[in-house]
């Protein structure tokens, strides 16, 4: 199962403008230049304290070498108008097309390999490996922004991401945009409690239930998720059988293991007693983007109106 140079332009800025006053006759003293009040502008906020899943975190600049290795992260950077800071991204991260992809890993990450890039600052979902602990040995600053259980811990991280680039005022406005955007989304939605759904990350398969970020992403919409009758679906993530989801015959089935594992309409018929699900017969069955479906940044907005538009169609408005 499946379960992210503006200082050297100014100080070459700087080291001109003192060279060109030199070169003035008769002046004791270089001209005054506007380098030092772009650079001081560029600064402010700074220093800043993130509180992040590995504690607080101090930069005392803003950062202009930053590596990100999430996926979902480097969705969030570029949004918020960071991606001119990030020099390279991990090799899940495949939006948006711009981002500086490289052989980095997020799943097994290597120490060296993220210090040649000579990162100021590097941003995590997960402390895998103990990479957090490593990096802090050389000095070098970590954020740990891990998957959130609800909307509001991934509004927090787009925060947290802002507040560390200097791009506070544009991730708050981001966050307003997707708020905005999935109440407008759940209001226009039918909510009659009477549409069950099923969610299927892989086709093991596993689900996932309404205790998890992606289920209160469907919550808004007044779906009720089979899931959360499983066996065990306190770990928010249960591996169902196939007979329980025959047995419950949602009326929605979303696919979010379509690029990863070819899954579709055409291949659950051929999974043991699914071929008149509900879902199946009334032509219900949903294939998600795998990326939109398991990230939690700007796109979530994205995955709303996939579900908002299956909902629509299932209830015939």
């Amino acid at each position: 199962m499946r379960p992210v140079r503006m200082a050297f332009a100014g100080a070459l800025l700087g080291t001109l403008a003192v060279l060109a006053g030199c070169g003035q006759s008769g002046s004791s003293s270089a001209p005054s230049s506007p380098a030092p009040a772009a650079s001081a502008a560029s600064q402010a906020g700074f220093p800043v304290t993130v509180e992040a899943a590995n504690g607080k975190v101090t930069l005392t600049k803003k950062p202009e070498r930053i590596v990100s290795l999430s996926a979902t992260h480097t969705e969030t950077l570029f949004a918020i108008g960071a991606g001119p800071q990030v020099i390279a991204v991990d090799d899940q991260s495949n939006h948006p097309p711009q981002a500086p992809k490289t052989a980095l890993s997020g799943f097994k990450p290597n120490v060296e390999a993220i210090v040649a890039h000579k990162p100021d600052l590097v941003i995590v979902s997960d402390d895998i490996d103990k990479v957090v602990g490593e990096l802090g040995k050389l000095n070098v600053p970590v954020l740990q922004e891990p998957a959130p259980a609800k909307l509001e811990d991934a509004y927090d991280e787009i925060a947290d991401l802002g507040a560390a680039t200097g791009n506070r005022a544009k991730a708050d406005e981001l966050v307003a945009g997707m708020k905005a955007k999935l109440a407008e989304l759940a209001a226009a939605a039918p909510k009659d409690g009477k549409l069950t759904y099923y969610h299927e990350l892989d086709q093991t398969p596993y689900a996932a239930t309404s205790g998890t970020f992606i289920g209160q992403v469907y919550g808004l919409f007044g779906l009720t998720n089979i899931a959360d009758k499983a066996p065990d679906a306190a770990g928010g993530y249960p591996k169902l059988s196939a007979e329980f989801v025959a047995q419950a015959d949602p009326d929605l089935i979303f696919l979010a293991d379509v690029k990863c594992c070819g899954q579709s309409k055409d291949t659950l018929v051929k999974r043991p007693g699914w071929k008149n699900l509900s879902a199946i017969k009334n032509d219900q069955v949903v294939q998600l983007d795998d990326d939109v479906a398991s990230r939690w940044g700007p796109r979530v907005v994205d995955l709303a109106e996939s579900i908002g538009a299956a909902v629509a169609k299932a209830s015939g408005s």
